[in-house]
């Protein structure tokens, strides 16, 4: 094995952003996305999941396809990318209206 790896980096460190983090939610560090894996205060270290398959909130009036690109706004999970940061692609199809859609991490 080459003696520069470190780490699969599904998991890594992070720094909590304002507000904190709550275990399952979701967030932006930087452009990078991850799901806290426990609470968090604003500018303490929380442990966040990169990569699977995860049900996240997102915009209840959007019907999703199974692969469709899917961007966080923020808050929830959206098909729309203006303004927003790709996070993955749909896992399943999701229905308007509908609260949570299964979303696959692209880390």
């Amino acid at each position: 094995m080459a003696n520069n790896f470190i780490q699969p980096g599904q998991v890594l460190t992070l720094t909590a952003p304002a507000g904190g983090v709550v275990s399952g939610g979701g967030y932006l560090v930087g452009d990078l996305f991850a799901v806290a894996l426990h609470k968090a205060e604003a500018g303490d270290a929380f442990e966040g999941q990169l990569t699977g398959v995860w049900s996240l909130p997102k915009t209840s009036a959007q019907a999703w396809t199974e692969g469709a690109k899917i961007y966080w706004d923020g808050s929830k999970a959206t098909t729309v990318s203006t303004d927003n940061t790709l996070i993955g692609h749909a896992a399943a199809a999701a229905v308007n209206p509908s609260g949570t859609g299964l979303v696959r991490l692209s880390a």
